[in-house]
């Protein structure tokens, strides 16, 4: 009877140890400080490095409320806010780069910026394709960010200046200048995308999945991505510097 009693009291505390969602700001700045998050036995040489870089940002992100508050709310509110944040510094560098090193801002914005600020939103895409039995999550998260950053992104900021100008009572108007161009390029190579994921899908030289697959094909579909970036800002920097004249 006594064994059962013990039993009773430590079961529920071992549900409660595993269960995710139980750590508190103790448990997650122990893991912020800690190589490996404190498995450093199996920690390698990358693990290190990877933690010395990413020490100062781990540690402010340690500070976010557990998701133990408010049935993890007041977690996504907070890490939601810390990503933006995140990601106005990065936004506010890569210009600043760019600025130094003599590129246009629509350059600056399409590589730098670009490339800064979709940093989270590749690694989402990469645990969400690790964990997930389907791509949906890992696809999916691209599309939406970029829906975010195309209609809130621009909505909201040109909604606000519209509204400004318009009680100044003059009229609010944004040059396009090269943009016509890129966004035509983008739009080329979004098809070409689009009909690599559907090929994926459909043919069983790519294990019929959009994400995976023999080994061979999944590299030169991951090349063939990168190619088609690369072209687009090869193209779009070539538009804007005067060498493509459209």
């Amino acid at each position: 009877m006594r064994y059962f009693r013990q039993m009773d009291r430590l079961v529920p505390k071992m549900l409660d140890a595993l269960t995710p969602g139980k750590k508190t700001w103790i448990d997650q700045i122990i893991a912020a400080t800690s190589v490996n998050a404190g498995d450093v036995e199996d920690a390698t040489f990358g693990d290190c490095i990877t933690h010395m870089i990413s020490f100062p940002w781990k540690v402010l992100f340690a500070f976010v409320p557990p998701p133990m508050f408010l049935s993890g709310w007041l977690t996504f509110i907070v890490t939601l806010a810390l990503i933006g944040v995140i990601t106005a510094v990065v936004g506010d560098l890569a210009s600043i780069f760019g600025c130094m090193v003599g590129l246009k801002d629509s350059i600056t914005a399409i590589t730098f910026v670009a490339m800064g600020t979709s940093l989270p939103d590749t690694f989402a895409s990469r645990f969400a394709a690790m964990q997930d039995k389907t791509a949906d999550n890992a696809i999916g998260n691209v599309t939406g960010s970029n829906s975010v950053n195309v209609f809130l992104g621009l909505g909201l900021p040109w909604f606000v200046a519209a509204v400004y100008w318009a009680s100044k009572g003059e009229p609010f108007m944004v040059q396009a200048g090269s943009l016509g161009f890129s966004v035509t390029v983008y739009t080329i190579m979004s098809l070409f995308c689009l009909g690599l994921l559907f090929a994926r899908r459909k043919m069983a030289l790519f294990g019929q999945a959009e994400l995976g697959g023999p080994q061979v094909p999944k590299i030169l579909s991951a090349v063939f991505m990168v190619t088609l970036w690369i072209l687009y800002v090869l193209l779009s920097s070539l538009q804007a510097y005067g060498y493509i004249n459209v």
